[in-house]
């Protein structure tokens, strides 16, 4: 795999599980949790389902507990009879080393199904890239092909300086939309609520005509937009040859920790519904099995969310 396309992977999977980057500073300030846990990877007694979290990330999570990882984690706590408990740590270099590596805490919510960091529960959704656009411009874009793109601004996350960094910037450069696109930071200011939402509301405000966002991420601020948004998942299903479009959830554990991965997806099985439920009532758009492309190729699935980033 070139060192582009494993670049490119490695960043959808932060967008994958609503991470963003702060400073230096922000770093620093992340609180770290405490509680113990055995050696080896190995729960010896698990009194309370501690949760490896952002405090900072809607619709993922935030301290207030308002994001939908926030209320999966409770109902999973409940089915458990464990209480929740978090380690707050800002999603973004260093979050599964610092915290489920650290064993501040157990148990990651949301993380792709593919990141050879943990221990991958079975997948509990999937979700896709999108088209955000205002609903009385009639856009109804649907396609990376449709002609009009050429001749529309658009909004995509950005990694610095480097357009090509995520999977949109890789689809629209291929076509050779490159000067009608307008970058917006995917770390953005960590002291604002969810930096990365700047994407949606600057379709809101009219300052792009459309965006390409993560579907979760786009899906919530479509809802609580002042004015309608269209929310449509992008076609094709890949940007490139190994750079999909499409991803499977999961929660992930330390290797290791197959009793703790066996009761997650006892739970999530046993709740499959109300799971359902609450990522409807978030506005998440869910992919079917069919559409998720993380074993072509092979490779692609390896690289997600690596080591370069956590």
């Amino acid at each position: 795999m070139s060192s582009r396309y494993h670049r490119a992977l490695v960043l959808v999977a932060l967008l994958a599980a609503g991470c963003g980057r702060a400073s230096a500073k922000d770093e620093a300030s992340a609180e770290r949790g405490g509680g113990s846990v055995a050696r080896g990877g190995v729960s010896a007694e698990h009194r309370a389902l501690r949760v490896c979290a952002d405090p900072n990330n809607l619709p993922f999570s935030n301290r207030r507990m308002e994001g939908f990882e926030n209320r999966i984690a409770e109902l999973v706590g409940r089915s458990l009879n464990e209480p929740v408990e978090y380690t707050w740590w800002a999603q973004r270099r260093g979050f599964v080393r610092n915290t489920l590596g650290a064993h501040a805490c157990d148990v990651v919510i949301g993380i792709t199904t593919a990141d050879e960091q943990v221990l991958a529960t079975a997948p509990y959704y999937s979700s896709s890239y999108v088209f955000v656009s205002r609903r009385d411009r009639g856009y109804h874009i649907r396609s990376f092909d449709d002609p009009r793109l050429r001749t529309l601004t658009i909004g995509i996350h950005v990694i610095g300086d480097d357009y090509n960094a995520l999977p949109p910037g890789v689809a629209l450069a291929r076509r050779g939309m490159i000067r009608n696109v307008r970058g917006y930071s995917i770390y953005g200011n960590y002291a604002e609520e969810s930096p990365p939402s700047a994407l949606i509301r600057a379709v809101e405000h009219g300052d792009v005509d459309v965006a390409i966002a993560w579907g979760p991420l786009a899906g919530y601020y479509a809802q609580r937009s002042r004015v309608p948004l269209e929310v449509t998942p992008v076609a094709p299903r890949m940007a490139t040859p190994g750079i999909p479009f499409v991803y499977s959830i999961s929660m992930g554990v330390r290797h290791g920790d197959t009793l703790r991965k066996a009761e997650l997806e006892r739970v999530l099985a046993q709740h499959h519904a109300e799971v359902q439920r609450i990522l409807r009532d978030y506005g998440v758009p869910l992919a079917s099995d069919t559409d998720v492309a993380t074993r072509a190729p092979a490779e692609a699935a390896v690289a997600v969310r690596g080591e370069p980033w956590h």
